[in-house]
């Protein structure tokens, strides 16, 4: 099983062009999901049946994985089994009446208008790194931007006169996302006055840089919102998409339409982009519990 997960991997990374991130995410996935099988003495997928892989999936489950953890394993493995039959590996697809959880699927965790304009301001300081920081925070608010796409931008794709980014998303895929005067201020500030002092000799393309003149890492972004919710008081559980989250339930919430969220996020399914409209319709729901006589 392991040879064919690595033929599988390889496929995925020069016939599919995934992007090395994702490529990583399945090949762990699969390699869990091989050994799952291997202690019930399954190591060809021939012999793998349908019911075995419901089984590997509810064990996830009570395992505690998330939601999302779930579907991109199941993902993975579906497109495994799919890649074996089609290399004539096996005979078979056991995935091929196997549903995604959905029903398990939860609401993304959101902040408030209010949470998101704390945190700006709890991040707004002359000094180099909140300048910095603060051009993160708007610009992730303002586009909806993924961290890994956030550290990955350079400072080509910003285009300042019509206000907008060249984001390149999973699977290498461009998108074009406008971002707001209050985000373009912000970042032109951090490219102004900050950036030409981290610098180094080496001249990395990219927007954020680290004290040390090399790419932010996403762990480094991840810990700075954190950091920045705590100083603003926010309560809630801040993840690594909890900006972008944010992004989308408030263009839902003034009016904009499925669509636009669905480009701008760069989703490929807008099935994806619909689970914010379950958002505002647990909003409504609130409201109509405050407000409503027999509520």
């Amino acid at each position: 099983m392991h040879d064919l997960i690595e033929g599988f991997i390889h496929y995925l990374a020069v016939e599919r062009g995934l992007a090395s991130n994702t490529l990583v995410a399945y090949k762990r996935d699969l390699m869990k999901y091989s050994t799952f099988l291997e202690k019930d003495g399954i190591r060809s997928p021939e012999k793998v049946a349908r019911q075995k892989i419901s089984d590997y999936i509810y064990q996830q489950k009570k395992d505690g994985l998330q939601v999302t953890s779930i579907c991109r394993s199941l993902a993975a493995i579906k497109m495994f089994h799919r890649f074996l039959v089609r290399e004539r590996f096996s005979s078979e697809d056991p995935t091929a009446l196997v549903d995604t959880p959905k029903i398990w699927q939860r609401v993304p965790d959101v902040l408030s208008q209010s949470e998101v304009l704390a945190m700006i301001k709890a991040s707004g300081d002359n000094r180099w790194q909140q300048i910095r920081d603060n051009a993160i925070i708007e610009l992730m608010y303002a586009s909806g931007m993924r961290v890994s796409e956030l550290v990955d931008l350079r400072v080509e794709n910003i285009n300042f006169e019509v206000g907008y980014i060249r984001c390149i998303g999973k699977g290498s895929k461009e998108r074009i996302v406008p971002i707001g005067r209050q985000a373009r201020e912000a970042v032109r500030r951090y490219l102004d006055d900050v950036r030409p002092g981290l610098l180094r000799d080496e001249n990395p393309p990219h927007v954020f840089l680290s004290r040390l003149g090399r790419r932010l890492s996403r762990q480094s972004v991840w810990k700075l919102i954190k950091h920045y919710a705590l100083k603003a008081g926010v309560r809630k559980t801040i993840k690594p998409h909890t900006l972008r989250h944010s992004f989308a339930t408030h263009m839902l919430e003034r009016g904009a339409d499925l669509r636009s969220v669905q480009e701008m996020l760069g989703h490929a399914d807008i099935s994806t982009t619909q689970v914010y409209t379950h958002i505002d319709r647990e909003r409504l729901r609130s409201v109509h519990k405050q407000f409503h006589p027999r509520g």
